[in-house]
């Protein structure tokens, strides 16, 4: 059996430091904070509930309507998860600082939501024309800005980036 040099050990090379590989220059770690996906998964689905609902404002086939109200409560569901994570990591610590500009964009967007499931509750044709195509319109704005953002409602505390 052949016994390792003193050289080859992983300790002794240059790239390991107390064991560890050193990180490249201008890497650094960056935490994982659930809430983004969530915000994302959900900002995905009521900009989708825009497309539906100016697809059903040309076409007038009512599945889109429903198809509409589902995509905007299910975009509700994951917001409201959204927050629920961005709660748990201010609570385990990996969330630092609020992003002020980004929280007032979504939560924006999601009151907006809110107000247009409540007219997708409506009958027919004016539970979509023209209310609800404006306020998706405006949801989609909101979010659009947020996406451009990066989705983050709070800065890491390990990456001491700036919210």
């Amino acid at each position: 059996m052949l016994t390792p040099k003193s050289s080859d050990s992983p300790v002794s090379s240059p790239h390991l430091q107390d064991g560890r590989m050193r990180r490249p220059i201008g890497h650094r770690h960056m935490p994982f904070l659930p809430h983004r996906g969530f915000v994302g998964a959900g900002a995905v689905l009521l900009i989708t509930a825009c497309i539906t609902d100016w697809t059903y404002s040309t076409t007038a086939l009512w599945q889109w309507a429903n198809f509409s109200a589902w995509l905007i409560t299910a975009g509700l569901i994951v917001l409201l998860v959204a927050v629920l994570s961005l709660l748990i990591d201010f609570a385990t610590g990996r969330a630092g600082q609020l992003n002020p500009a980004s929280f007032t964009l979504v939560t924006a967007a999601a009151l907006l939501s809110l107000i247009n499931a409540f007219v997708h509750s409506r009958d027919a044709w004016s539970s979509v024309v023209p209310q609800g195509v404006l306020l998706s319109a405006a949801t989609t704005l909101l979010l659009v800005i947020a996406g451009a953002r990066g989705w983050s409602l709070a800065a890491g505390k390990a990456t001491r980036d700036r919210p």
